[in-house]
């Protein structure tokens, strides 16, 4: 399904204006969490939808390069800034579409719209579904790029689909959860599918329960906050309390008075390997099955026999603790390499953060030191989570 939106390079997208003149770019160490990085050529903010296309197909026409930039809380920006446009998107505003049944709400949110100010949205309405991603910083938009994830619910678990501007036709689609390709911690965005996220349409549930509870919880930190089993659900407030709690307290939180949350987050992905590598690896290394696609049916007719299913030979797959992995690589918390002003977080080994004047190249150089001390006591190599725009040194 395509809007009719004139497509990047003719003359009617290079005539197009953009929302406003390009601002005088500030630092992108301003712009982001992490506090890194120097000044794009130029800035342009668009502050609605139509002016994200307008602006967009006006950059994209001259053939310069460019990039997206929403929070700025997962990714790293070069030293020497950036040779091109940064759109930031500022674009605001929640509302909920008609439907037939009222246990279903469904959401069209812009992409601009804080992630963390959705969910507290969502909580104080009773909307179940999101409770657990309570306290991710960044936009709307970034959500289905990552695919954000924690305390056992993700966001392909309520993802409908996102209006998308798409690069290579200029057009704007309407691109579902299943096209959007989500996994763990990826999409077809993030694997190179380039444009914009403009808008995300997402379903929750609403209940009419005196006291509105959560989806089952999932996670067994968080489960045991709350006083509850795995599976069991709790106060829909309560949940999202418990997890800016637990996130708080690994410094995953945006907090001014603490110097462990200027990072980007976790910096490490878990990362997935094949059962028989995760055998030769230490007994108590924690690790999860990640669950495999089965085209069995759940539902037979009746008198259908099945055939006899052969056996899956599929290899099996875990999730391993990147953060166990780097501790007992023998990296603690608040390790730093002399000299550099980057530093584990002394409250999470999954965080690199920027003590105070910290550089891009110093966050590199750290990140590849441990994935360096992990790959060689382990054999097993760590990726980034976060998103390095622009040119850097081929670490990853």
């Amino acid at each position: 399904m395509t809007d009719p939106t004139t497509p990047a390079g003719s003359p009617a997208a290079a005539s197009a204006s953009a929302a406003a003149p390009p601002a005088a770019s500030p630092p992108l160490s301003e712009l982001t969490t992490l506090r890194v990085g120097g000044a794009a050529r130029e800035l342009v903010q668009p502050d609605s939808e139509l002016e994200i296309v307008r602006t967009a197909l006006d950059v994209w026409s001259t053939g310069d390069d460019w990039w997206v930039l929403g929070g700025g809380s997962n990714v790293v920006a070069p030293d020497d800034g950036l040779d091109g446009t940064v759109i930031r998107l500022a674009t605001h505003g929640v509302k909920r579409l008609e439907g037939d049944d009222p246990a279903r709400v469904h959401l069209r949110v812009q992409a601009g719209e804080p992630w963390d100010a959705l969910v507290g949205l969502t909580v104080y309405n009773g909307w179940s579904g999101i409770e657990a991603l309570s306290g991710i910083p960044g936009s709307v938009g970034a959500a289905p790029i990552q695919n954000i994830g924690a305390y056992g619910q993700e966001l392909s678990q309520v993802l409908i689909a996102v209006d998308f501007l798409d690069w290579e036709t200029g057009h704007r689609l309407r691109l579902t959860a299943d096209e959007l390709g989500l996994g763990y911690r990826t999409s077809a965005i993030k694997r190179g599918r380039l444009g914009i996220v403009i808008a995300v349409e997402l379903e929750l549930t609403a209940t009419t329960d005196r006291v509105p509870l959560s989806r089952p919880v999932a996670y067994a930190q968080l489960a045991d906050a709350l006083g509850v089993q795995v599976g069991e659900a709790a106060p829909i407030r309560e949940v999202r309390e418990a997890v800016l709690r637990l996130r708080a307290g690994k410094g995953m939180v945006l907090d001014a008075a603490d110097a462990d949350s200027v990072s980007a987050g976790s910096f490490f992905t878990n990362p997935i390997v094949e059962e028989s590598v995760a055998r030769t690896l230490p007994a108590d290394l924690p690790r999860w099955p990640v669950e495999q696609d089965d085209d069995t049916p759940l539902v037979l007719p009746l008198g259908y026999e099945p055939a006899p299913r052969p056996r899956d030979t599929r290899p099996r797959h875990v999730k391993l603790s990147a953060a166990w992995l780097i501790e007992r690589a023998g990296i603690h918390r608040g390790f730093a390499l002399p000299g550099s002003h980057a530093a584990i977080s002394s409250k999470h080994t999954l965080a690199l953060t920027n003590r105070g004047g910290a550089t891009a190249l110093e966050i590199e150089q750290l990140a590849e030191f441990v994935r360096t001390r992990v790959a060689s006591e382990f054999g097993v190599v760590l990726q980034p989570e976060p998103v390095f725009l622009g040119p850097s040194d081929d670490l990853y």
